[in-house]
């Protein structure tokens, strides 16, 4: 098993370019913070798995894919609501 310190390594180079920040409670459960590069405001929180599940890199290689995922999706929906709405003929 990785060290705390080895762990947030991974996690956080991982996830470049996207700006990262990786803490462990004293529980032992994660939380990431995915931060806008220009107001430093956090985009997206992720609390826990608890880092006993992270023991090899599967367990890492899918909590990676699961955070990408999931900023992809809450990015597409913060464009989607900028957005103007669409505009349909009366017919």
């Amino acid at each position: 098993m990785l060290s705390t310190l080895e762990l947030r390594h991974v996690i956080e180079s991982a996830l470049l370019p996207l700006s990262c920040n990786c803490q462990i409670d004293p529980y032992g459960s994660l939380q990431i913070k995915i931060l806008d590069p220009d107001s430093g405001g956090v985009e997206l929180l992720i609390l826990g798995p608890p880092t006993a599940t992270l023991n090899g890199r599967e367990p890492i290689a899918r909590l990676i894919i699961e955070i990408r995922d999931e900023f992809d999706m809450v990015q597409r929906m913060r464009r989607k609501s900028a957005s103007p709405p669409m505009a349909y003929p009366y017919e």
